[in-house]
């Protein structure tokens, strides 16, 4: 009687010991496991070189279809073989729920990376294309259609409607008064000398929606007529066009205070600022007219009696309202009083921002934001900027160039701390609004 039991210990001992090789038959299983690992790696592969061939070339994408194709069917069968195998169910379905997990891993870093609507293409795209040194982080991945795609809409934001301002009749202005309506009243029209010609005035304060800290400076220029558009010596949309950095055309106009105006055609990340998007004017006559940079906004000049325009109209339409200096660019902030962005509420795009506005009494606002995820500044939306424009009393008022565009020059002497995403970086401009003596 002993026997039987001596052999059933072995037996049970040798089950013991199948079952415990059979739970590792997933790692045995050599095909299958080549199959998991290998076939989403080329699945990525294969979806990124569909949109840029900067990292993936053609052969490899060529390569990268003909292993899925293999691979798939490799899978299937060694799946099969797997569920053909007498081992323990639930083993089973954990081991192949496991390798499906693997595979989903990386469907869905191929749905951030390529989704209609990924947060994470865009700060990838964004965060890389403020930089000289790093875009090809943002190149190796996407096509430069995405690329340009995911700036103009990071430049958007929201639709607004199209609208115009009309010509405002200014009011009389009270400087150094007794009482103010409120703070914002008093840091404008409070002047040290009568004879001040602008106002710098620090701005602090929070993003809508997120509370990430923004800091910059608001300009009021007391009299519109100096107020003026200034280029680059080498602007053109000729071959060979390039910008010039800010100081250097506040010095060459002897400008008081300058800032960056409209955006420039930049098809290969050179960040030259030679080609100007849009009309530009300046003393009432055209300087260059290249295809608009952005699908909102428009025409933003002053007329030769010294009121903003905010306007998309052509260059026969500007010349016969009488514009005297005005560059393209948008979207429009405030017009006629209302802010087109006041109901925004959630966070929407932070960066760099410059803005240009007028108050009803004459007095032109120059605004820019430190942003780029900069220390101590995070960057500021659309909406962010519009209410510090209302605050202030901008009857009109529109958005200018942002990101690493944006700077402000006082004197030749840079104000504010133009960014590219990770270092302070002076980028070359196609023009400006300058204050003049």
């Amino acid at each position: 009687m002993r026997y039987p039991n001596i052999r059933q210990r072995h037996m049970n001992e040798k089950n013991k010991k199948e079952v415990s090789r059979d739970s590792l038959s997933f790692f045995d299983n050599k095909l299958l496991l080549i199959s998991v690992i290998l076939l989403p790696i080329l699945v990525l592969t294969y979806i990124i070189s569909l949109h840029s061939y900067d990292l993936v070339n053609e052969r490899i994408s060529s390569f990268c279809l003909v292993g899925i194709l293999v691979f798939s069917v490799l899978l299937v069968y060694g799946i099969v073989d797997e569920i053909k195998k007498p081992n323990n169910m639930i083993s089973k379905m954990i081991k192949l729920a496991l390798s499906s997990l693997y595979v989903v891993l990386f469907l869905i870093i191929g749905l951030i990376l390529y989704g209609s609507n990924s947060q994470i293409r865009n700060y990838i795209i964004d965060s890389a294309m403020k930089t000289k040194d790093h875009q090809y982080f943002a190149t190796w991945l996407f096509s430069a259609k995405t690329i340009d795609e995911t700036l103009m809409q990071a430049k958007e934001e929201t639709k607004t409607e199209l609208e115009s301002s009309n010509k405002i009749e200014f009011e009389k202005v009270e400087y150094n008064q007794k009482i103010y309506a409120n703070k914002y009243e008093e840091q404008i029209l409070s002047k040290e000398n009568e004879d001040d010609l602008y106002k710098i005035i620090k701005i602090n304060g929070t993003t809508i929606g997120a509370n990430y800290k923004y800091r910059g400076y608001l300009v009021a220029i007391y009299d519109p007529s100096k107020v003026k558009i200034a280029t680059s010596s080498g602007a053109g949309t000729h071959d060979g066009a390039y910008g010039e950095i800010l100081s250097i055309i506040a010095k060459k106009n002897k400008a008081l205070i300058a800032m960056n105006a409209g955006g420039f055609y930049d098809p290969y990340w050179n960040s030259n600022g030679g080609i100007p998007h849009g009309l530009v004017i300046k003393d009432g006559k055209v300087l260059s007219e290249f295809r608009r940079g952005i699908n909102s906004g428009g025409l933003i000049g002053f007329t030769k009696d010294n009121r903003l325009v905010l306007k998309n109209m052509s260059k026969e339409e500007a010349l016969k309202m009488g514009i005297r200096d005005a560059m393209d660019w948008g979207p429009f902030l405030i017009v006629n009083g209302k802010n087109k962005f006041a109901n925004v509420k959630n966070f929407t795009w932070g960066t760099s921002r410059s803005v240009i506005g007028q108050r009803k009494d004459g007095i032109v606002l120059f605004l820019v934001i430190d942003g780029g995820n900069q220390p101590g500044s995070y960057g500021a939306s659309y909406a962010d900027v519009a209410k510090i424009m209302a605050n202030y009393g901008a009857y009109n008022a529109a958005n200018l160039d942002g990101g690493t565009s944006t700077a402000l020059v006082e004197n030749n002497k840079y104000v504010n701390n133009p960014w590219n995403g990770y270092q302070r970086t002076i980028r070359s401009l196609p023009n400006a609004w300058i204050v003049v003596k």
